[in-house]
């Protein structure tokens, strides 16, 4: 059973910066998948983040870029988000979430969802 665990939110002042951490556990080793990073502010829709494919590749919204990156340790089941020059804007739940389309390997398949972290920015 795969199962998430976000860590690193916390509460800080505009301009400042936060690592969120992500741990995937229960895929079998074969298993590639992509770890992404949403979040949901009070009262708005969740939103897209940022997401590192198996392949090392990233991609951020354009609300983040440049002040966001998104890395993988080297087993690939862990997946940071250091945030940076911390916007009010920026205040939500951040959630990690998994994506597999590996179709060789069909028990990989799926979408998983941690239970997030809360990140809160003051001005």
């Amino acid at each position: 059973q795969v199962q998430l665990v976000e860590s690193g939110g916390g509460s800080v002042q505009a301009g400042g910066s936060l690592r969120l951490s992500c741990v995937a556990s229960g895929y079998a080793w074969y298993c590639k998948y992509d770890m992404n990073w949403y979040r949901q502010a009070p009262g708005k829709e969740r939103e897209f983040v940022s997401v590192i494919h198996d392949d090392g590749s990233t991609t951020y919204a354009d609300s983040v870029k440049g002040r966001f990156t998104i890395s993988q340790d080297s087993a690939k089941n862990t997946a940071f988000l250091q945030m940076n020059s911390l916007k009010p804007e920026d205040t939500a739940m951040y959630y990690c979430k998994t994506t597999s389309t590996d179709w060789a390997h069909l028990t990989c398949l799926g979408d998983y969802w941690g239970q997030g972290t809360q990140v809160t920015v003051s001005s």
